[in-house]
């Protein structure tokens, strides 16, 4: 991951004896991501992926995409 530039944006225990910096506000943004997928899952569709063609799956996720975010 490191040959790539990303970094981790998990916080520290609050037990650590040598804390480390994370930056907060991608911290947020992953929270944001994680719910994403959370509610993507919800439909079993998703989570046991049924389809076996990729364009099949991605048509699915786009549909579940659109439903959750209209009826939220």
């Amino acid at each position: 991951m490191a040959q790539r530039g990303t970094k981790p944006v998990i916080p520290n225990k609050s037990n650590r004896k040598l804390p480390f910096s994370f930056d907060k506000k991608s911290y947020s943004l992953r929270h944001r991501i994680e719910n994403a997928f959370s509610r993507l899952k919800d439909f079993r569709r998703i989570a046991t992926r049924y389809d076996k063609l990729a364009r099949n799956f991605l048509a699915s996720v786009c549909l579940v995409a659109a439903i959750v975010w209209w009826i939220l």
